[in-house]
């Protein structure tokens, strides 16, 4: 009987053993929610920079594997060399220092589509956060393929919810930052992004989006995209352009060829020296319904400056749009862009034929300030208004209570105003893009409330309908024209 116990026994204590080889002697010593990858031998698993993706998705697997862990930690300073993708499951965090690098093979060579980070389960997976390190994708070292083509997203996820990603530097790409289809509840926030190959943050066929306090520098596409997606806010960005005859297309996309999209709002962003437009919204829906499904897109308080610099196309601007009923364009300021500040138009490959003559969309252009448009470089002849209706048999402005300014075409083609202003709004330096307004009652610069000796005429002149009751007083009872009408830095009344 005691012989069998001690078989019975060792045969326990070897199946342990066994059981422990696969795990890190580390986490056996002290189990925690963290488990940690190195370069330098401290990790629970450690890396030689070469197929680097070997041990993270160890560590990632790891944590899907075992409840009571919930991170994989990348420790820096060290590049972790990838040639695969690495797997990410539910519950699951991947961060890393800021000096811990995850960067692609020279000469990859993978198929489209496959991304450097991706859920593990095709179906989908949940809670994931992916938070802190740099991913570095190699450009130069994957010259065998063209940008925009669907190569090397940085993160490609399928059917996910609950999908955080922050605090992250991504760069030098082929591909998107983070393309996600079919997911829920998606937070995109506090990210740089430099000169990836498509779009810093694409969202397809998603609900409950919002990207916020990103710095997005494009170079094939945009910094933020929406494709047939609902319940969307993109607030506080600042995008721009990398100028180059490869550079793309908008600071924001919009768009639209199924479902609905009637809950969408872009504030608060700075977009500037974009190649193509600062925003560019378009429909392509052929349902003969689609007005009652693309609508309320509500756009306000951003800056657009110096938007449109593309020499070789000429659908640039600051707002170009088109299919998308009563959008709310509201207290922006447009400020020397190319073209148009704003434009009703499609381009060829998405001009649809569905939509009646007379039955059309509405844009609503209220409480913003419009000055120094200039003629685009391709094709300017008939450039260089502040706004431009190409669609009026199809699409209208309703324009009330803008200032417009110094436009060098002029004001409107093919659309009008009775309530506009047309006088020099007063900026406080225009030059370095403080689009506040200058007041004798106080204008804020930051710190404190600076008085001048003038005051704008866009003070207290906006639409008598919009609400101001976020102005400090004296408010003067009406808002601002501008960026800053009905906020706390709003310029005081100059009476």
């Amino acid at each position: 009987m005691i012989s069998m116990l001690k078989q019975e026994v060792g045969i326990l204590f070897l199946v342990s053993c066994l059981i422990l080889a696969s795990v890190p002697t580390a986490l056996c010593r002290s189990p925690a929610p963290t488990v940690y990858v190195a370069g330098d031998g401290s990790g629970d698993f450690n890396c030689n920079g070469k197929d680097d993706h070997v041990q993270i998705n160890q560590a990632l697997k790891f944590v899907a594997d075992n409840s009571g862990y919930t991170t994989v930690h990348l420790k820096g300073p060290f590049t972790y060399v990838i040639n695969d993708t690495l797997l990410i499951g539910s519950n699951t965090i991947l961060e890393g220092d800021s000096n811990a690098v995850i960067k692609l093979v020279d000469h990859a060579g993978w198929v489209p589509m496959k991304p450097l980070i991706q859920q593990m389960s095709s179906s989908g997976n949940s809670n994931i956060v992916i938070r802190g390190f740099e991913v570095n994708v190699n450009h130069d070292g994957n010259t065998e393929f063209a940008k925009g083509d669907g190569y090397y997203n940085i993160m490609y996820f399928l059917y996910c919810k609950n999908v955080t990603v922050y605090n992250m530097y991504m760069h030098d790409g082929h591909g998107d930052g983070l393309r996600i289809k079919y997911g829920e509840n998606i937070k995109f926030y506090n990210n740089k992004i430099y000169k990836l190959g498509h779009d810093g943050l694409f969202a397809i066929q998603c609900q409950n989006v919002e990207a916020w306090n990103n710095r997005i520098t494009c170079r094939t596409n945009s910094g933020l995209r929406i494709w047939n997606s609902n319940h969307v806010k993109f607030h506080d960005n600042v995008i721009d352009s990398f100028y180059h005859w490869s550079a793309g297309g908008p600071g924001i996309q919009i768009e639209k060829s199924a479902g609905t999209m009637d809950d969408v709002e872009v504030y608060d962003n700075i977009i500037y020296d974009t190649y193509g437009p600062g925003m560019w919204l378009f429909n392509y829906d052929t349902s003969s319904a689609t007005r009652d499904k693309a609508k309320n897109v509500d756009i306000n308080h951003n800056v657009f400056y110096d938007t449109g610099t593309n020499p070789s196309i000429t659908w640039v601007g600051g707002i170009i749009t088109g299919g998308f009923e009563d959008t709310l364009i509201e207290n922006n300021v447009f400020d020397g862009v190319y073209h148009a500040a704003i434009a009703n138009m499609y381009i060829n490959s998405y001009t649809p034929s569905y939509v009646p003559e007379g039955d059309g969309f509405t844009t609503i252009v209220r409480n913003n300030i419009i000055t120094n448009t200039k003629m685009r470089t391709k094709s300017p002849s008939g450039t260089g208004y502040g706004i431009i209706n190409y669609l009026p048999k199809t699409h209208s402005f309703t324009t009330l209570y803008n200032c417009l300014y110094k436009n060098s075409a002029g004001n409107y083609k093919d659309c009008t105003s009775k309530t506009d202003i047309y006088l020099n709004p007063l900026f406080v330096d225009q030059v370095n893009h403080d689009y506040h307004l200058q007041s004798r009652g106080g204008s804020w610069d930051g710190k404190t409330w600076v008085k001048y000796k003038v005051s704008s005429p866009c003070i207290d002149s906006g639409d008598p309908s919009s609400d101001y009751s976020k102005e400090s007083e004296d408010n003067g009872n009406r808002i601002n024209i501008g960026r800053y009408g009905n906020t706390i830095y709003a310029s005081k009344s100059k009476h």
